[in-house]
């Protein structure tokens, strides 16, 4: 096989000059053709190195260059929904020199944010959020009597959530907003849904065209009347076009709609922008690009390439088979269920495969639902699944449940009807970053009255659990597991993982280690190298049940001297403290340490690192354990 790899990590003519957008303004076609190159190739070496999200930012590159050629960012404003495809826009803003660090600690976000340019309108990592920003936004340059034009790009496949309607419903009066719908026919799963058809049917009506040509040719055929007859439709012609071409959701609302530019054209995206500039009102144009364009592979295959580790550029994506995830386990086990139960269905919010569900949707399809990126009716469609018999299981990421708070209250517990939460990605996440940190569920969840919250850290136990979560439970129950693999060796310790609510490790009778979860690999490592290298003994307590907290949990820990907590969350509202708050109402009258996740929001970097940095490794814990900080259930104590 020809050797590719070197083509992409090799020296570019143009980008390293590209300072700032100012910089396109002077460039001829063929040199930002030789600039969209150039780009491709740098994200696709850098994505290949860090990982990322690649065949989404392949194809905007054009879209891109068009942009920041035509428009004046920072002062126009250019926003990113989700914002996951931004990286040409990073290039093209100042930040080739440290594009390298992409993803990497301290290094570039994989998302747009503010902190790292001035050409960063905001924190993104949601969908459909961008029409609403710019809606605030185009507004308040109208306030300021600003000139200045402000930009949304959204995807058809962000189209499916509801925020982007609401705000739609807003912002026909503001004629300083564009739109610009990049239609390819995927979120990260293809785009589900009668909008994304209708959307996808506003083209051309080659048919039509097809028809009146052919017709034309008939009618002259026919002396006299036929010259009568297409006189007549000639002079109906434009009504005709109207109706055929222009009458559409987005005109009827009241935008100027421009339909099908070739969203890998710059001249046809410059033509376009000059004419939205033109408009009278607030203008939405519609772009086709390919999903990762530039890449062979992406392109065959974009939701693979959609959000990609490191990879070798000549070989591509290696799927490896055998090498399972608790993401994988549960869609295998949840198939396996539903084999044996024809109530049991899935919900997914635009995500099937990345949350292992690629099996159930081939083998049950008619109990696989994907309501696109739309988080909020994926509840209350549960709720009424559930309300009819029906046993649906959500499966969703951690960081994507925060959109439905609402729904879960409202629609789900109010009502006490049998809805699964899997919670996929609890927990750190890593090279997302912030807005993708699965760090908050516990927290609002524990707030809801009669939830359920099960907490796996092996693949044994997930299937236990859920199992448990659909036949034994009733009313709203979660079951919340992290990204990637099981520890190693994590079960030899003679447990049982149908032992429900906990599974204690160890003889000591003073001093015990809580946690639940992942983080039960990290403890026990941590208790291992006190007791062998510091002759320190402790015993450690893992929680299945997390929550409601089990009284026979508050009894066990009661006799210790000494407690520590260690948790992979928000300490407010996490486990730790309704944990202490019940040993305080039991009469505890020992010391405690409680190590969690305080007053920040989590940055981007690998995940070992992230615990580390948040002393949440074996090392910090047994760091934590060593030093004692401790916190005493007295309340009248002066170090609380």
């Amino acid at each position: 096989m020809k050797n590719i790899f070197s083509y992409y990590n090799c020296n570019y003519n143009i980008l390293p000059k590209i300072k700032s957008p100012k910089d396109l303004k002077n460039l001829s076609y063929s040199e930002l053709t030789e600039l969209c190159e150039e780009i491709r190739r740098c994200i696709i070496f850098t994505v290949s190195k860090n990982g990322g999200h690649l065949a989404s930012n392949l194809g905007v590159v054009e879209l891109t260059v068009a942009l920041h050629k035509e428009f004046n960012s920072p002062n126009d404003k250019i926003i990113w929904d989700v914002s996951h495809q931004s990286y040409a826009h990073k290039l093209l803003t100042g930040r080739y020199d440290v594009f390298h660090t992409l993803r990497k600690e301290g290094g570039l976000s994989g998302f747009t944010n503010p902190l790292e340019s001035e050409h960063d309108i905001f924190v993104a990592g949601h969908a459909s959020t961008s029409l609403s920003l710019a809606c605030g936004i185009a507004k308040a340059e109208l306030l300021k009597n600003s000139k200045n034009n402000v930009i949304a790009i959204i995807g058809d496949g962000a189209l499916t959530g509801g925020m982007a309607y609401e705000a739609l419903n807003n912002a026909a009066e503001l004629k300083n907003l564009l739109i610009i719908l990049n239609c390819n026919d995927m979120s990260i799963s293809k785009t589900v849904g009668t909008v994304s058809r209708y959307i996808s049917n506003l083209r051309i009506n080659k048919t039509y065209i097809s028809f009146n040509a052919l017709l034309g040719k008939h009618l002259k055929k026919i002396p006299i009347l036929g010259s009568v007859v297409e006189k007549t439709l000639n002079s109906s012609k434009e009504a005709i076009k109207k109706m055929v071409y222009e009458s559409n959701f987005f005109s009827d609302l009241g935008y100027s709609f421009l339909n099908s530019v070739d969203g890998h054209n710059i001249l046809e995206l410059k033509k376009a922008f000059n004419w939205a500039k033109q408009a009278e009102k607030p203008a939405i144009i519609r772009v086709f690009t390919k999903k990762g364009k530039g890449y062979i592979k992406s392109e065959k295959n974009p939701e693979l390439y959609h959000g990609v580790e490191p990879f070798n550029i000549n070989r591509g994506i290696l799927k490896q088979e055998g090498n399972l995830t608790f993401s994988i386990v549960f869609g295998r086990y949840i198939c396996e269920l539903a084999k044996k139960d024809e109530n049991i269905c899935v919900i997914t919010a635009a995500m099937g495969e990345a949350t292992g569900l690629f099996e159930f949707k081939n083998n049950f399809e008619n109990r696989y639902f994907d309501v696109g990126i739309a988080e909020e009716h994926a509840v209350t469609f549960a709720a009424g699944l559930g309300r009819s018999g029906i046993v649906p299981v959500f499966a969703i990421y951690s960081t994507f449940l925060q959109r439905s708070y609402d729904q879960l209250i409202h629609d789900v517990a109010i009502q006490g009807i049998h809805v699964v939460l899997a919670i996929d990605r609890a927990g750190i996440v890593g090279q997302d970053g912030k807005t993708h940190q699965g760090i908050f569920d516990v927290s609002f969840l524990t707030s809801i009255p009669n939830i359920k919250i099960y907490a796996p850290s092996t693949y044994n136990e997930l299937k236990y659990m859920l199992k448990n979560a659909i036949y034994k439970d009733k009313g709203l129950v979660a079951v919340r597991y992290p990204k990637g693999e099981e520890l190693k060796n994590i079960n030899k310790n003679n447990e049982t993982y149908e032992c429900a609510e906990y599974f204690s490790y160890g003889t000591c009778k003073t001093t015990i280690a809580v946690t639940y979860g992942i983080l039960f690999g990290q403890l026990k490592i941590a208790k291992e190298e006190l007791l062998k290298n510091n002759k320190f003994n402790i015993t450690i307590l893992k929680i299945k049940e997390i929550y409601p907290i089990s009284e026979h949990i508050v009894n066990k820990l009661k006799k210790y001297n000494e407690i520590f907590f260690f948790e992979e969350g928000i300490k407010s509202g996490g486990i730790g403290e309704h944990l202490i708050s019940k040993l305080i109402e039991y009469g505890y009258t020992g010391k405690w340490t409680l190590k969690a996740i305080d007053g920040i929001f989590v940055e981007h970097s690998g995940i070992q690192k992230a615990w580390e940095n948040l002393g949440l490794n074996s090392s910090g814990i047994k760091s934590t354990i060593l030093n004692k900080t401790i916190y005493r259930t007295d309340i009248n104590a002066a170090n609380i």
